[in-house]
């Protein structure tokens, strides 16, 4: 990847489209780069820990996946067109859930799992529209009951603390500038206010298309 310049970074955070953007959001490669990252150090520490809390194991899969985080985050973005804060707020699940259960350890066997639970719950939190469970677990290489299995058990190990308000919003943001920039120099999104202004966008475009129509069939 190229280092991110101030002006592709500011028409990414405030021209991206979601209906119209085949680019992929700048976070998606930071996040990669970030999670490739706690991979590596966490295979380095594993023998150390290698008794996990039995309910954190409800992600591990029996086969490890033969896709790359980055190649499995274009996937998830190229089928479901989830916008940058979507992964700025999934980032901040799994920071969360981590802290909930200090002795889990992100790893080859969960990872895409933790993943795709988190970015679906995400995108239903930020999101006006989505995609159903069944949908994200095609996309995801799950079967639809494995999915609904996956959200449910993280609910609830979540406490429902699902909530991010902008200040944690931002500090997530400059928290994966900071790590990324130790491991490349990259910056992601950092301008964006928060869900909130997302969503208004998109109310915005649905209701121009909305009146768009509405005016061709008059």
């Amino acid at each position: 990847m190229a280092l991110i310049s101030p002006r592709k970074l500011r028409y990414d955070v405030y021209s991206y489209s979601y209906q119209q953007d085949s680019n992929t959001p700048l976070v998606i490669s930071v996040l990669a780069s970030l999670i490739e990252r706690t991979l590596a150090r966490n295979e380095r520490i594993a023998k150390k820990y290698c008794k996990w809390p039995s309910k954190t194991r409800v992600f591990d899969c029996n086969e490890t996946p033969d896709m790359t985080i980055q190649s499995y985050l274009e996937r998830i973005f190229r089928y479901t067109r989830a916008g940058p804060s979507v992964y700025v707020v999934a980032y901040v699940y799994i920071d969360r859930f981590c802290q909930l259960y200090p002795e889990f350890r992100i790893g080859a066997r969960n990872v895409h799992r933790l993943l795709i639970t988190t970015i679906m719950v995400a995108s239903k939190y930020v999101e006006d529209m989505n995609y159903r469970n069944s949908y994200f677990a095609r996309v995801g290489g799950l079967s639809t009951t494995e999915m609904n299995n996956l959200e449910v058990e993280f609910l609830f190990m979540m406490k429902f603390k699902l909530h991010v308000n902008v200040s944690v919003f931002e500090s997530y943001c400059c928290h994966l500038e900071r790590e990324v920039s130790i491991g490349g120099g990259y910056q992601i999104e950092r301008a964006l206010r928060c869900a909130e202004e997302i969503k208004t966008k998109q109310r915005q475009e649905r209701r121009y298309m909305n009146d768009h129509n509405a005016g061709l069939l008059l």
